[in-house]
């Protein structure tokens, strides 16, 4: 176990979350599955209660704790990307598989963890400051998904 891992508050579904990450994200798994020995307020004996995971590398687990506690926009996980085609196949994939569009690159999967797909077009376009790089922000504040070619041109402007 990695020493420092992201634990990830499910109410119910932290196997199928896991599962359906490690198919859609390369350098990705699910690891142990742990059952919880005794009944606890949300779960009786025998349910899935954690189960480690890996989501591109970073280490996580996703606890089954209830309804208790929700996810919010503080925490999110940024997947860059190198080209529009994958910049898709990652947004499409949280968001058809009952996810929600947000804005700027941004989208919650089913589950509510929110996630920035940030191609590195945008990521340079930003990098190189001044009117290149406020075209680009300008031109990324309507988007929901991000739209590389868009980016290139605000960038040439």
């Amino acid at each position: 176990m990695a020493k420092n891992t992201i634990c990830l508050w499910y109410e119910r579904d932290a196997e199928e979350a896991a599962r359906f990450y490690a198919k859609t994200f390369p350098d990705s798994s699910v690891g142990a599955v742990h059952r919880a020995p005794a009944d606890y307020p949300d779960g009786k004996a025998g349910d899935v209660w954690t189960i480690e995971f890996t989501v591109m590398g970073v280490s996580c687990i996703g606890l089954n704790g209830g309804p208790r506690f929700t996810h919010s926009e503080a925490f999110s996980f940024q997947i860059a990307t190198e080209t529009q085609e994958e910049t898709d196949r990652y947004w499409n994939a949280i968001v058809d598989n009952g996810g929600q569009e947000s804005q700027c690159g941004w989208c919650k999967d089913k589950w509510g963890i929110s996630w920035q797909i940030t191609p590195q077009a945008l990521t340079d376009a930003l990098a190189k400051g001044g009117d290149a790089a406020k075209r680009a922000f300008e031109a990324m504040m309507p988007m929901t998904k991000i739209n590389v070619a868009a980016i290139e041109a605000a960038v040439i402007g």
